[in-house]
């Protein structure tokens, strides 16, 4: 859906054209037990969820935020924009369908949101730096929850593509204010000591860097994507398959009534 899940997410299996293939599908994607339901990348993101959890760098903000935003996805999902049941019983369809040029666009954006936050905390880590950790981990926490949420959502036919594509946009309103946060932290608040060695200058200006292409992309993707582009076009989707279900309900009631007309008719003549 967004840029990130659609670069961490593996592509859907082609479809079964016989009941063998089907079998052998769901046991692939069954994996033999309940933890073999969830994709490698989704155990990986909840191991992620984990240790941020546990580490003590996330502020109880953003620690409760995926909790509130999961409850209100909820309530849309069965109050607003319940799902019209046309995905089947698979996942649900794609909403955008991107170029190849788009697929290098997510590649760029996955580098620089997912991978290079992760290298730069644990690089945090390995040098003892504890603000750099402490500045960069909140953005990573809600991207894995996003990235996570994103994932489940679109595995099933029960979630309204506007409801789906409103998971990324919440998220990434959240993290802006979050990397806001990381930015004016690395910029501001870190200052390098008097007669710093070259590799600690080039950490020190790393993280400044990272920061700011963080910011740029996912207001870029925000302001030029998902606003403008990928929320219409998953509004759109939702309308015009609520239409048509609607219409071929309305038909399908005007030729029962007309079958119904016809048969009174028919016995009316009998009785005659």
């Amino acid at each position: 859906m967004s840029g990130v899940s659609l670069a961490v997410s593996p592509p859907p299996p082609p479809p079964a054209t016989t009941n063998t293939e089907r079998r052998h599908d769901a046991a692939a994607l069954g994996g033999g037990g309940v933890m073999g339901s969830l994709r490698v990348i989704e155990l990986q993101l909840v191991a992620f969820i984990m240790v941020f959890s546990a580490s003590g760098l996330v502020p109880l903000i953003d620690l409760v935020f995926p909790a509130f935003a999961s409850a209100y996805i909820l309530v849309l999902s069965r109050l607003v924009f319940p799902s019209l049941g046309g995905g089947g019983g698979g996942g649900s369809p794609e909403i955008f369908q991107g170029s190849r040029l788009f697929r290098l666009y997510v590649i760029v954006g996955t580098t620089i949101g997912l991978f290079l936050p992760l290298a730069y905390v644990l690089g945090g880590f390995a040098r003892g730096d504890e603000h750099a950790v402490r500045s960069a981990t909140p953005h990573l926490f809600l991207l894995s929850f996003q990235i996570l949420t994103e994932n489940i959502i679109g595995g099933l036919s029960l979630f309204s593509p506007p409801v789906r594509a409103l998971v990324p946009l919440i998220y990434t309103v959240r993290r802006i204010f979050v990397i806001l946060d990381w930015t004016k932290d690395v910029w501001l608040n870190k200052t390098l000591p008097a007669n710093a060695e070259l590799h600690v200058v080039a950490w020190h200006w790393f993280g400044r860097g990272l920061a700011v292409l963080n910011l740029g992309y996912f207001a870029v993707n925000l302001l030029c994507f998902l606003l403008p582009r990928f929320l219409p076009r998953a509004f759109e989707k939702y309308f015009r398959e609520r239409d048509e279900m609607h219409a071929k309900m309305a038909e399908d009631k005007h030729s029962s009534s007309s079958a119904s007309n016809i048969a009174s008719q028919k016995t009316d003549k009998k009785a005659d």
